[in-house]
């Protein structure tokens, strides 16, 4: 074996590891944001902790809301503490969190237990997808991030089957206790996992940095350009300039619309399954069916656009998942209704990630970052919404609305994100990277 295969197959088998690990971590991810609306028709109906429709939805939203935290706290926390160690402290929060969910006597503590998992949740993913870059080997970047991205919705089909085996024969604190399991993997995680290569150099520990990159055999990465706080305000003000201001809150009302649907439907798709007269066991199969449809989308999504374009796929797609979504709200043969919940699966969870594609693709170099950067964070405040949303309709005994009112979301994003794509870019920039796109969803 020649010496640069053997420095390859060695570069290879790193990546392998990372990947790995942050892939099981995402899993993990997963299946603690989604176990709450796989467990929440059992709930409800036996009245744990004397949970109302309206306050399922408010607990929902402190979930979505600890993400939003998280999210937004993650790059700062990563680079004081690094990478590494960001994700077991993720991982560890989450975990105990759920525990306190578990032994929880009240809402009130329950509630706390979700967000402080939130917090973990939205800490966890940017900061796995990091990692995964550091160490992607040349070229398959955007294919090591589009791997990683399938464990989230993995995460989700393991929630519906811990919610099927579970609850019914146990009770809904059960799963909540399998999702403390997660807690034994981070011993692992923290001996096994490398730090990351660009913090390193970021903190100016090149002595590390290099020891590292030599162990493995894989490149050093440039010392990157930091921004002060006064630069990355201008790059925001550079938003608004001129004619600027329109395309931008077009963006963001799209991505608002999008993480609405998103997570209103990742709480509430079984609930409102239930209450179209289908069985617990067939509410939590579509939520398997629901993320299968995720992965396959987040594959296909990204070629379709680099065919077609990414704001014409976005808005068809969003138009598709508002005719999925409202045909839920129609009683069905069993089959086709399988069929819709897949479809609406495929097109959901990628119509969300194409709006952060062409955010990214009609923004100067400079301003990229921050232009996918607020798109994302004005949509979390739609991921707030969004269960909270389906829980005052379900408490108002409006619950057969919920599918409207989430299928009406779709279509306010597709009409944003069909305007701004009719709109003629001012400041046309080769495509961003797909790690920070799949990053700011």
């Amino acid at each position: 074996m020649s010496s640069s295969t053997a420095l390859s197959g060695r570069g290879s088998r790193l990546a392998a590891l990372v990947v790995g690990l942050c892939w099981l971590a995402v899993l993990f991810d997963g299946l603690d944001m989604f176990i709450y609306g796989s467990v929440l028709p059992h709930m409800l109906e036996q009245k744990a902790l004397g949970i109302t429709p309206g306050r399922a939805g408010d607990l929902g939203s402190y979930a979505t809301f600890g993400m939003l935290v998280g999210a937004l706290t993650a790059g700062t926390v990563a680079d004081r503490i690094g990478r590494k160690k960001l994700m077991v402290c993720c991982v560890a929060l989450f975990s105990l969190a759920s525990g306190l969910c578990a032994v929880a006597g009240s809402v009130t503590v329950f509630g706390l237990g979700r967000t402080i998992a939130g917090v973990g949740l939205g800490g966890l993913l940017p900061t796995a997808i990091s990692m995964v870059t550091d160490y992607a080997r040349g070229g398959r970047g955007a294919l090591t991030v589009g791997a990683l991205m399938t464990a989230h919705h993995a995460g989700g089909i393991l929630s519906a089957y811990v919610a099927k085996w579970l609850v019914e024969p146990v009770g809904w604190r059960a799963a909540f206790w399998v999702c403390v399991v997660p807690l034994l993997f981070v011993p692992v995680l923290a001996k096994a996992m490398p730090e990351s290569l660009s913090f390193l150099v970021a903190k100016g520990r090149a002595g590390e940095a290099r020891e590292l990159a030599a162990r493995y055999e894989v490149e050093l990465p440039a010392a990157p350009a930091r921004k002060e706080g006064a630069d990355r305000w201008a790059a925001l003000a550079g938003l608004f300039r001129g004619g600027e201001w329109t395309q931008t809150l077009l963006y963001w009302l799209a991505s608002f619309g999008g993480l609405l649907l998103v997570y209103g439907v990742a709480t509430w798709l079984p609930t409102l399954m239930r209450g179209e007269g289908y069985n617990l066991g067939s509410a939590l199969t579509f939520v398997v069916l629901f993320n299968l449809g995720g992965i396959v989308g987040m594959l296909v999504a990204g070629r379709a656009s680099d065919r077609f374009g990414a704001p014409r796929i976005s808005a068809i797609w969003f138009a598709l998942t508002a005719a999925g979504v409202f045909l839920l709200s129609v009683h069905m043969p069993l089959a086709l209704t399988f069929t819709v919940v897949f479809l609406t699966g495929v097109f959901l969870n990628s119509a969300q990630t194409m709006i952060y594609a062409t955010v990214s693709l009609r923004s100067s170099p400079g301003d990229r970052a921050t232009a996918v950067g607020w798109t994302s964070g004005m949509g979390r405040f739609g991921a707030v919404f969004g269960p909270w949303l389906g829980g005052q309709l379900l408490a108002a005994d409006h619950g057969s609305w919920g599918f409207t009112a989430f299928a009406l979301a779709g279509v306010s994003s597709m009409v944003f994100i069909g305007i701004a794509a009719l709109r003629t870019p001012k400041r046309p920039a080769p495509s961003g990277s797909h790690q920070d796109l799949l990053a700011a969803s």
